[in-house]
């Protein structure tokens, strides 16, 4: 079982306080009895979350929280002490945001962007506002055209910030928002341009870009030449895939994406391979 999200547990006993489950593993956690369907019986799967009590005792709750381990989630401030911050995360024991996490002072009665983290230390799990820490740069060129599920942040300097597949750092620019963008809303939206620096560019509109088109056929053609294989994937030097293919390698790793995405070929480890959906 892991701290901050929902698990699968089983049954094994029923006891006065509730019912005690148990994971593969065998580690056992209580699920009190507020929680208890009727119709349960030992040996029963049941979905919890699990997380630590007031007492810092690990319980599993019925109640799915308004975000989980690694996830984003704007959240309202509850309480503010000297040793940080409580936030309203949807269950009866609020979360802690360490002031190490905080990016600001916070006020009561605000929202702000949070992440869920767990500390392998404490076995604790904690807010925090530095939401970069849990974002990576993003190193697939083929992602560019491709639809994408987005987490809408805050308006920047340039455009709003968002958060592309649950995993990267986007921008919508200000000048390609067609529509209201709600903090905290996750929407379907498109990958413009993803970046040097691994960022990604966003934009609302599908993107129709005929050099992939062009590019995608042409590396159909090849493979149907060249008895449906070619040595040459997402690792060749771009030298390489510009003699063979006549095009730059960003628009052969679109392309291959695309064709990979709709099952046209294979992805060997010396090359690409046509299937029999794209033959």
């Amino acid at each position: 079982m892991q701290l901050g999200k929902i698990n699968q547990l089983t049954i094994q006993r029923f006891a006065p306080p509730g019912a005690y489950l148990v994971d593969a593993q065998e580690n056992e956690v209580l699920l009190p009895n507020k929680y208890l369907d009727p119709e349960w019986s030992e040996g029963s799967v049941v979905e919890v979350f699990v997380m630590k009590d007031s007492s810092d005792r690990i319980v599993a709750v019925k109640e799915t929280p308004y975000i989980l381990l690694g996830d984003f989630a704007y959240l309202e401030v509850v309480e503010v002490n000297p040793f940080g911050a409580f936030v309203d995360w949807g269950l009866d024991k609020d979360l802690f945001v360490p002031f190490a996490e905080q990016r600001h002072a916070l006020q009561i009665g605000e929202k702000y962007l949070f992440t869920l983290m767990y500390d392998y230390e404490t076995d604790r799990l904690f807010g925090s506002m530095k939401i970069r820490k849990m974002l990576s740069p993003c190193k697939d060129f083929s992602l560019e055209g491709q639809e994408v599920s987005v987490f809408i942040g805050e308006e920047g300097k340039l455009g709003r910030n968002v958060i592309v597949n649950n995993q990267y750092e986007g921008l919508i620019f200000r000048n390609h928002q067609s529509q209201i963008l709600e903090p905290g809303a996750v929407i379907t939206a498109y990958v413009a341009k993803v970046r040097e620096d691994g960022k990604l560019d966003i934009t609302l509109d599908i993107i129709n870009d005929s050099r992939y088109d062009a590019a995608e056929q042409k590396i159909l053609a090849l493979l149907k030449e060249h008895d449906g294989f070619l040595y040459v994937h997402d690792k060749s030097e771009p030298e390489e895939i510009k003699a063979l293919l006549g095009m730059s390698k960003k628009t052969f790793k679109q392309a291959i994406g695309k064709l990979y995405k709709h099952q046209r070929i294979s992805l060997e480890p010396t090359g690409i391979k046509l299937t029999q959906k794209g033959a």
